[in-house]
């Protein structure tokens, strides 16, 4: 099977010393943007169990958890807007300058939520603006995602995309870890009434504040597209994405749901489900998920290097499949676990099969599209099937539960995995793109 690096050795030339490294530090400067993007983004999920009460004072914990989920979920619904509006810039203006603007407007968001009044201070209000915020925070990473996939899929080394583009992950990832990280370092500091009163404050303030940082590094990277690619006529055009790439737009879409909703299932709702269902206490719980997401994030090169020697279309294929039989017997397993050592194997059993998709998801959607609509097309399909899928996995598993039909989530998400083995099947076996690139 041909994949995008199986090309003569004579059709590219090879890269300098001085090339190499100055690639490996865009990556690395690139990814650390991404990973302070997904940090502030996350603190929300991995902070809920503490700040949930201080804006919706219900007595019931599944509530009060579902109502933070529902402002979870609108969040993702910015994620079109921002991976259009951002997948445009970055077609149009350049890489860099969409990837500096998303991480400005993250630090904003942040520091908002960090600067909150409660509900018992201010009403209503008090839940309005946190919508407001994370509606900010949505839209900042509806246009991360796509320009960063984008950048690095352009600026990784001949034959071994895979591996390098999967540093994407490592840091999105790297963000969700740091995020329970600090938030397992405050329980050590502050006992759960602190944490509940004004605790939760300090992991927003963190993320403003690496924000800076990740925009002072940004600043420094090299441009990747071409003046003549972004003065293209499609460049950026939504119109011309959908007519001439509508096979691709659709295929990428697909996939994407089934990935969003196996990843958010496993790492932002686990931690919930372990307290809610498996009845496992916070801490606990916090620990086991800061354990995985660490193994998980050292995965995520392993399988981006697989998907060079076996091609991004195998990679898919493993991932629906496993996916497909094993979420039941997995969730199951985890309902009613009772050691933390048992949900750690398991969840990362789970994790294993989703580094399938995860470590390559930049990369194999970069390689459908051409340059001039590249980020429009990988940041808008991403953005479309995630905010459906992938941000309504918490809501949807609580409300379920709150109907006491928490065992149908389980079949929902296998249902969706059996529509991303069909969608991978029209994966092509060579890319069209990145080919003959750098």
């Amino acid at each position: 099977m041909r994949t995008v690096d199986d090309v003569p050795a004579a059709a590219a030339p090879i890269s300098s010393a001085a090339d190499t490294r100055r690639r490996i530090f865009a990556i690395f400067a690139a990814s650390s943007g991404n990973l302070v993007e997904w940090f502030d983004f996350y603190v929300y999920a991995f902070g809920a169990l503490y700040f949930a009460p201080a804006f919706f004072p219900k007595s019931d914990q599944t509530a009060q958890l579902l109502n933070t989920a529902g402002v979870f979920a609108a969040g993702f619904l910015m994620r079109p807007i921002g991976g259009w509006f951002f997948g445009r810039l970055a077609d149009r203006r350049g890489r860099r300058n969409a990837m500096v603007v998303s991480v400005l407007m993250m630090c904003g968001g942040s520091l908002l939520i960090a600067c909150l009044p409660t509900y018992a201070s201010i009403g209503a209000w008090a839940p309005a603006a946190l919508l407001f915020a994370r509606l900010v925070q949505g839209l900042s990473v509806g246009g991360e995602y796509g320009t960063t996939a984008t950048y690095m899929s352009e600026v990784a080394l001949r034959g071994r995309r895979g591996f390098f583009s999967s540093f994407q992950y490592v840091t999105l990832i790297g963000g969700q870890l740091l995020a329970v990280l600090v938030v397992v370092v405050l329980q050590q500091f502050l006992d759960e009434a602190q944490l509940k009163a004004w605790g939760w404050r300090i992991p927003f303030v963190v993320g403003a504040v690496a924000a800076v940082i990740a925009l002072l590094l940004r600043r420094t990277l090299h441009e990747t597209s071409t003046a003549q690619d972004r003065e293209n006529a499609s460049a950026g055009s939504l119109l011309s994405l959908l007519r001439e790439h509508r096979g691709a737009f659709f295929t990428v879409v697909g996939y994407t749901a089934g990935g969003s909703l196996m990843f958010y299932t496993f790492t932002t709702y686990m931690q919930k489900y372990l307290v809610n269902t498996a009845h496992m206490p916070i801490k606990t719980a916090s620990y086991v998920m800061t354990l995985c997401l660490l193994v998980f994030m050292i995965m995520q090169p392993l399988f981006g290097a697989l998907s060079d020697r076996i091609g991004r279309r195998n990679n898919m294929l493993l991932f629906g499949v496993l996916g497909m039989i094993g979420t039941v017997p997995i969730m199951t397993s985890l309902g009613s676990v009772s050691s933390p050592y048992q949900a750690f194997f398991i969840i990362l059993l789970a994790m294993a099969v989703v580094s399938f998709y995860t470590s390559i998801s930049g990369i194999v959607k970069a390689e459908m599209f051409p340059t001039e609509v590249r980020a429009l097309g990988v940041g808008f399909a991403y953005a479309l099937g995630n905010a459906v899928f992938g941000g309504s996995a918490e809501y949807v598993a609580l409300g379920l539960k709150s109907l006491g039909h928490e065992s149908t989530f389980y079949w929902y998400v296998t249902v969706i995995m059996f529509v991303t083995i069909l969608v991978s099947l029209r994966l092509p076996r060579q890319p069209a793109y990145l080919l003959h690139e750098h």
